[in-house]
């Protein structure tokens, strides 16, 4: 009874899928974050560059 129990415990794969899928959620998230890291970035640029732009447009 034990060594068939085992024996499932060895050849039972659906732990190593859920693995594979956190790990893949896991990879998708970081890719997300560097993605919206650099977005916000650029936005940030945009943004100041309107703001300097604005300023520059009043003053004269």
């Amino acid at each position: 009874m034990l060594s068939t129990f085992m024996k499932k415990l060895v050849g039972d794969q659906s732990g190593a899928t859920a693995i594979e899928y956190g790990l893949i959620l896991a990879l998708i998230a970081l890719v997300m974050s560097v993605a919206l890291q650099d977005v916000a970035g650029t936005t940030i640029q945009m943004w100041n560059r309107v703001e300097s732009e604005s300023v520059a447009a009043m003053t004269n």
